[in-house]
């Protein structure tokens, strides 16, 4: 029997067997660990370039509803002062027994464009403009209501023309207050407003609830 001494060849070959296995087996688990490292990298980096997309699209449709309030905020402005003109103008008309078909129309037309870009507004608007836009209609609404009473002969206790003509200075005032919340609501600051009008002034003297002429 052929016997393996210590040291003999036999035991270099095991030696270098074991190498070899501790060898390969090194690589097998740094090629694994590399290949985990690398999915780990790039698990990263997808889920920041969604986080990335995510808050780019988030800025987007911030941007996006900023400008649709901004839109429907000018719509409602511009609306506003054609319906108060219109209405106010059919004021003096009453007031002078001056009133048209065609100046009617124009009230009539004004108060559909009103309530159509109002509508459109509150769908947008933030809830402290849509308080502003809420308590603008119903001011407009009863402005109108004893506008047409007193054309129609059957004027409410205050609703005479002097009244009535009161009423336009604050809804004036209510404006330069909801275009103030309008503002603050897109980030701007607030501006001065111009004097309100006051409508057509080639009118005889106002008559007050008395009947007493007043300079206009």
């Amino acid at each position: 029997m052929y016997l393996f001494k210590p040291g003999g060849h036999m035991g270099s070959a095991l030696i270098g067997l074991a190498a070899a296995v501790v060898g390969v087996t090194g690589t097998l688990i740094a090629s694994v660990l590399s290949q985990r490292h690398m999915a780990r990298v790039q698990s990263q980096e997808f889920a920041r370039q969604q986080q990335a997309t995510e808050a780019q699209w988030h800025r987007e449709q911030q941007v996006a509803e900023l400008n649709r309030r901004r839109d429907g905020y000018m719509q409602v402005n511009a609306s506003f002062r054609r319906y108060r003109t219109h209405l106010m103008n059919f004021l003096w008309d009453v007031h002078k027994g001056a009133v048209t078909p065609d100046g009617r129309e124009l009230v009539e037309e004004a108060r559909r464009d009103h309530h159509s870009v109002f509508a459109e507004a509150q769908m947008v608007a933030s809830p402290a403009v849509l308080v502003e836009l809420d308590g603008m209609t119903t001011a407009l609404s009863d402005v109108y209501r004893r506008t047409i009473c007193l054309e129609e002969g059957n004027p409410e206790p205050d609703g005479s023309f002097n009244d009535i003509r009161a009423d336009f200075v604050r809804l004036w005032e209510r404006w330069e207050g909801m275009r103030t919340v309008m503002r603050a609501d897109l980030g701007l600051g607030s501006v001065a407003g111009e004097p309100p009008s006051l409508g057509r002034r080639d009118a005889s003297p106002t008559v007050d609830g008395s009947g007493t002429a007043q300079a206009a």
